[in-house]
């Protein structure tokens, strides 16, 4: 059967679809992953995805009624089915509240080029070293479980108005687990790349042992607030949520921590400490991401008749001031802010931070350095108010030296207080955050934090 190319499955569904207009969005996705258990690898394997999004407008008198309908499809009657269920749910809808005039008359140089991709080869240089360091271990008695991921997604995205635009995004992650052979310590280490090229696994299984290490002393500690050091791993889980609830709509109908009192938001209010950058940009690397918005459907936060709008640099906070919230053009119009459409990456930056996580734990007399938290959930949306669990290492910190472990802990924080709070911040280096970059957001980057009263709200009985 003869192979139907991304750019041809877009060019039907256009021309099949019988609706006033029309936007396709055919995502190709090859990923290459390992698993190993107990010092062995344990599974390997490589897969491919094809799916298409079909978004269907139709005019009228009112206004314009839209639908979205996605699917995996590889062929044109797959695609033709996707498009003929979409015009029927946009002539069967209401009208969109987020109407607007649909992006037109822009095209990618390489539009035309073939889908990239990834295989099993990415780990070449990752593989044999991980082998040595199961022998090491196994020498040393300890036991190393993990998962590494590597996966280039490319997509095509194409409009009646003239859209054609392609994107190559790379995304990868790794993270290794030690244990000891009881199986009461606990210690992790991971992070994102965009190739592998840049990961060595001596490196990250080394620095699994020296956590194992610092944890053959166990000290119990009671709940309560803690001088302690979030490393950019666990301020990337914190700053991912201060993001996700940036909304510009929910702000503006009180919903939220950058809801003004009385009404608005706090857009142009000090929200952080003088030198706080918060900001998103597609083309900053190594965490580079689309130059364009893609939505699939619409919410408060993304817009299907924004597709293919060009996207930049977006100053959430500069300075310790609120500049940005989240807004298609639809929630920017309603609450009379500038349009700043979602960005799929996120750096943090602190004006004159330039102390590596090293450097931090030696300055502390006493405290706590996490190394990941998990579980996170929120509590209370008006102030931002987390919860979450610790897990796989909290240290303690005494005379600037690591001294041993500590129990786990469940803590209660609010990411935006912490940016007032914290005491001593260090360099902005590419993060992953353990407890969202799986699966959905893996582009970040940020500092350690040093925050003097973190709050341990209660013991938790996790290893």
């Amino acid at each position: 059967m003869m192979t139907v190319t991304p750019q041809e499955l877009v060019e039907h569904a256009l021309a099949a679809s019988t609706s006033d207009d029309c936007v396709v969005l055919v995502r190709d996705v090859t990923s290459a992953n390992l698993r190993w258990a107990n010092n062995t690898l344990t599974t390997n394997g490589v897969m491919t995805e094809m799916s298409v999004t079909v978004i269907s407008f139709v005019g009228r008198a009112t206004g314009v009624a839209t639908a979205s309908v996605s699917g995996a499809a590889t062929t044109r009657e797959g695609v033709s089915a996707l498009v003929e269920t979409a015009d029927a749910a946009a002539r069967a809808g209401t009208d969109a509240e987020d109407a607007a005039e649909l992006v037109a008359d822009s095209t990618s140089a390489d539009w035309a080029d073939a889908p990239e991709t990834t295989d099993i080869h990415v780990y070449d240089s990752f593989a044999p070293a991980l082998g040595d360091a199961f022998e090491r271990a196994q020498a040393e008695r300890r036991l190393l479980y993990g998962f590494v991921n590597h996966e280039v997604a490319t997509t095509y995205l194409g409009s009646t108005r003239g859209l054609r635009l392609r994107h190559v995004q790379p995304t990868g992650h790794y993270g290794c687990t030690g244990k000891d052979l009881s199986l009461t310590r606990s210690a992790w280490a991971g992070g994102a790349t965009r190739d592998f090229l840049d990961v060595d696994a001596h490196a990250v299984t080394d620095e699994v042992a020296r956590r194992l290490a610092w944890a053959e002393r166990k000290i119990d500690l009671p709940a309560g607030r803690y001088d302690t050091i979030l490393p950019p791993s666990s301020v990337a889980d914190l700053m991912i949520d201060a993001y996700w609830g940036a909304g510009a709509r929910v702000a503006h109908e009180g919903e939220s921590v950058y809801s003004k009192r009385g009404g608005g938001t706090r857009i142009g209010e000090q929200i952080a400490r003088s030198g706080v950058n918060l900001f998103s940009d597609p083309g900053h690397a190594p965490i580079a991401s689309a130059p364009f918005a893609v939505a699939t459907a619409s919410d408060n936060t993304e817009s299907v008749f924004d597709n293919g709008l060009p996207l930049g640099r977006t100053d959430w906070i500069r300075d310790g001031r609120l500049e940005a919230l989240v807004s298609t053009r639809h929630s920017a119009q309603m609450t009379g802010q500038q349009v700043a459409p979602y960005v799929d990456n996120l750096v943090l930056e602190v004006d004159g931070a330039d102390a590596t996580l090293e450097e931090m734990v030696a300055s502390t007399e006493r405290g706590l350095l996490l190394t990941c938290l998990w579980y996170i959930r929120e509590v209370d949306p008006q102030s931002m108010l987390l919860t979450g669990l610790t897990r796989d290492g909290v240290y303690l910190v005494e005379d600037g030296e690591i001294t041993g472990a500590v129990n786990n802990f469940r803590w209660n924080e609010s990411p935006i207080d912490l940016l007032n709070r914290f005491t001593a911040a260090g360099r902005t280096v590419p993060s992953f955050s353990r407890e969202w970059g799986d699966d959905y957001f893996s582009r970040t980057a940020t500092p350690a934090l040093r925050v003097p009263d973190f709050n341990m709200s209660s013991v938790s009985q996790g290893v």
